[in-house]
């Protein structure tokens, strides 16, 4: 199983990567300027445990941005799984560039892989079902479309990217209105066209508050399964165009009996921050 995300353009991207090169390379790198001048070699970047590979165009152009002449040949593919020992990428060019970017590249790396491994773990539980796991918006800060790319390499689908993509009607909008059908009302004024409106629920009567105001996607959040099967009934019911989404709490070990209670996409923070970065080496040949 492959999925390919899309990363955003050079544009976007490059002003990143120079902050994290210039992070971590300040006023130069000393070990590698002391020992380096115009020398040329060959490297090789190694998997040292299992998993789903994600982020080696990113690295590729981390080297590039240090000497345009790096040749960077990715030899696992984006979401292909690796095995211990296996090569993952073949360097060749210029020394200084090798070695002043490893760190940045290998985190980078090491860290989208690790959050495509996990994603690829929940989704291989739903595989079958016409249920869509979905990311969230607890990612790193600065990482966002990395992290969010990472998820789509691994076999999700990404949520909003940000605040401005949607509107989301929390728990704390819904206090702060003074109900779901005033937050719904008022916020309809104001949105533009084709901004969906989707409204967090807790209750089998929340979710027919939402249905009555004509919510677009509406989340079961936190719900056990009885009343989500009950919630999916009534909203199936009511309006069969409404998108239902479940969060709260999602596993392993319980995401399949939620999709299997009929919703659309199942929202979970966990493939992000609760996933291991994927341990890679580099070994440099001359």
């Amino acid at each position: 199983m492959s999925n390919f995300g899309v990363l955003p353009p050079r544009l976007v991207i490059d002003p990143l990567l120079r902050d994290w090169l210039l992070e971590d390379i300040g006023r130069g790198d000393r070990t590698t300027g002391a020992l380096i001048s115009q020398e040329v070699g060959q490297a090789k970047w190694l998997a040292k445990a299992p998993g789903v590979i994600a982020g080696l165009p990113v690295a590729a152009r981390v080297f590039q941005l240090l000497n345009e002449k790096v040749s960077f040949v990715a030899v696992v593919g984006e979401g292909s799984s690796c095995q211990p020992g296996e090569v993952v990428a073949e360097m060749d060019g210029s020394l200084d560039a090798l070695l002043t970017g490893e760190r940045v590249a290998l985190n980078i790396v090491m860290r989208l892989s690790g959050i495509a491994t996990l994603t690829r773990k929940y989704v291989e539980q739903i595989a079958e079902l016409p249920t869509k796991l979905v990311d969230t918006r607890k990612t790193t800060p600065g990482l966002r479309l990395l992290e969010k790319y990472a998820t789509t390499v691994g076999g999700a689908v990404n949520h909003r990217m940000g605040l401005d993509d949607a509107v989301m009607i929390k728990d704390n909008h819904i206090a702060a209105a003074g109900g779901i059908g005033k937050a719904i009302s008022r916020i309809r004024q104001y949105i533009p066209y084709p901004l969906t409106i989707e409204v967090e629920t807790e209750s089998l009567h929340e979710v027919e508050e939402a249905l009555q105001h004509k919510a677009d996607i509406i989340m079961l959040d936190n719900m056990p399964l009885d009343m989500m099967h009950q919630a999916v009934q009534m909203i199936r019911q009511h309006d069969s165009r409404v998108k239902i989404e479940a969060s709260g709490n999602i596993t392993l070990e319980t995401i399949r009996a939620v999709a299997e209670t009929g919703v659309d996409y199942i929202s979970s923070s966990a493939p992000i921050t609760q996933s291991s970065w994927l341990d890679l080496s580099m070994r440099i040949r001359r």
